[in-house]
């Protein structure tokens, strides 16, 4: 095991993305998919400008059902409930750095972007599964 090996060496690379102006029915299809991380990046014009987590998400939906025809789902946009200036760490970044950032709590996911350009994601599942993988 060397952590100090580039976090690009565990990130994901084929990342769920959506645009500030999707409606939130397409993050609910997302959110529906199985095997899907609580975390989606946001991304216009090929730039990581946001993110959407579950929480949020759960967050704008208060007291909406799972049918598709609730008025939230066409009523708000990406843009309405995302972070905006979320963390990013570059792909040049050590395991050990990402592992320290998500040990800190604040994050579930690390998103790897090099000048803002998206390259990956990281969760903290993902850093456990190495630690396992390679004990």
């Amino acid at each position: 095991m060397n952590i100090s090996d580039s976090i690009a060496t565990i990130m994901t690379t084929n990342v769920v993305t959506v645009s500030p102006s999707q409606k939130l029915i397409d993050v609910k299809h997302i959110y529906e998919k199985k095997q899907f991380h609580h975390h989606i990046p946001v991304v216009e014009n090929g730039k990581f400008v946001g993110m959407i987590s579950l929480i949020d998400f759960m967050i704008a939906i208060k007291d909406a059902g799972l049918r598709d025809d609730e008025k939230v789902y066409s009523e708000k946009t990406v843009k309405d409930i995302m972070s905006v200036h979320p963390f990013s760490k570059s792909s040049t970044a050590s395991i050990k750095d990402v592992a320290q950032e998500l040990a800190k709590g604040e994050f579930h996911a690390v998103v790897i972007a090099d000048d803002s350009i998206l390259k990956g994601i990281v969760s903290t599942a993902d850093v456990i599964r190495y630690f396992v993988a390679n004990s």
